[in-house]
């Protein structure tokens, strides 16, 4: 494909993930995902590892692990993919051909994700997708059931203010006027849903300070986030 047609393509469609598919040329998205990637401690090598990306979106960790040289991967999605939100799956599809890549689709939701409809993987992205979930007990347990190695969180989290785990209930636009968001859990409540869910090493490996979070606060308060809101990224094993 040459570059102007390329581009052309490229700005017909409404991009969430800013994914480079050429030098010098980067989709417009909404985000930035290079920002997450020290954050998450992705391993710089995924050789011989098959990997399954929970909520894809437009592919940019996915592309990002068949980088590292994972030996499949697998994109899920349905609620971005759909066309019934803002998005659809255009995005992912226009990367997957610019960059020449084999990562694979899976138009799947959550809530039905098993060894069955996607199979077990060695390492299982899962990121910026638990507060989006109506039921995240019952999504953990269905992402548990096609980990065989590794799991990979990261997530909004809330009610930081205390270390007993709890969460905050979003049944409105409360969080970022944005609908589709449910729950803030606390770290505390995301390692205690991960072990409840069969995983038994869960580690915290990244949250955001609390310097960094009165920053976002302040720079932020026209949508509401509070200084106890934040990100935090867990690393589970199964044993």
């Amino acid at each position: 494909m040459d570059e102007a047609a390329l581009r052309r393509r490229v700005e017909a469609i409404r991009w969430y993930h800013a994914i480079e598919l050429r030098p010098g040329l980067r989709t417009p998205g909404l985000d930035d995902p290079r920002d997450r990637l020290a954050m998450l401690r992705l391993p710089d090598d995924l050789h011989g590892r098959d990997v399954l990306d929970v909520g894809a979106w437009d592919g940019f960790f996915s592309f990002e692990a068949e980088r590292r040289r994972a030996r499949r991967v697998v994109a899920a999605d349905s609620f971005a993919w759909n066309g019934a939100n803002w998005s659809t799956k255009e995005g992912f599809l226009l990367a997957r051909e610019a960059l020449g890549s084999r990562v694979e689709d899976a138009d799947v939701d959550v809530m039905a994700l098993s060894p069955s409809t996607v199979g077990e993987f060695d390492l299982v992205l899962m990121l910026g997708v638990l507060y989006h979930l109506r039921d995240p007990f019952g999504g953990l347990e269905r992402v548990a059931s096609v980990t065989r190695g590794q799991l990979i969180l990261e997530t909004h989290v809330d009610c930081t203010y205390t270390r007993r785990p709890a969460a905050a209930l979003y049944a409105g636009h409360e969080l970022r006027l944005d609908p589709t968001n449910w729950w803030g859990p606390n770290p505390e409540a995301v390692v205690a849903m991960l072990r409840a869910v069969g995983f038994g090493r869960v580690e915290i490996v990244s949250r955001d300070s609390t310097p960094y979070r009165l920053a976002r606060a302040a720079r932020r308060l026209v949508r509401r986030e509070r200084v106890w809101q934040g990100r935090v990224a867990v690393h589970a094993r199964k044993s």
